[in-house]
């Protein structure tokens, strides 16, 4: 990310998890490492296109490590840096508040570890 006309942190924190799968990669690497096709179960929607360039922009922002190990076939597993564990406690927050919406809207209640 390299684009110096924001103007509020919201913008960029935007810019750099925002969308619907880089947050949820982000929340599934919270508690280990994980290989491409562990991710891709657990986002079941997910194209294997858009898993990639999600990945790929996570580690140029430099919140997720890429591992490749040299093996064949190659291994490769994804891990949070020190920065991607910085955005955990916003996703915390983001996974309370959604909960509580829902409980109150929708009278629904959801529990973010099973994400």
């Amino acid at each position: 990310m390299s684009n110096s006309d924001y103007r509020c942190g919201v913008e960029v924190t935007l810019a750099v998890v925002g969308g619907k799968w880089k947050g949820l990669v982000l929340w599934h690497l919270r508690l280990r490492t994980l290989r491409f096709t562990q991710l891709q179960r657990c986002l079941r929607t997910v194209t294997q296109k858009m898993l990639t360039q999600q990945l790929r922009e996570l580690e140029a922002d430099g919140l997720i490590h890429r591992h490749i190990y040299a093996e064949v076939p190659p291994r490769v597993e994804y891990s949070l840096t020190d920065e991607g564990q910085r955005i955990l406690p916003i996703l915390e927050l983001m996974c309370q508040w959604g909960q509580d919406y829902l409980q109150k809207t929708e009278g629904v209640n959801l529990s973010c570890t099973e994400v």
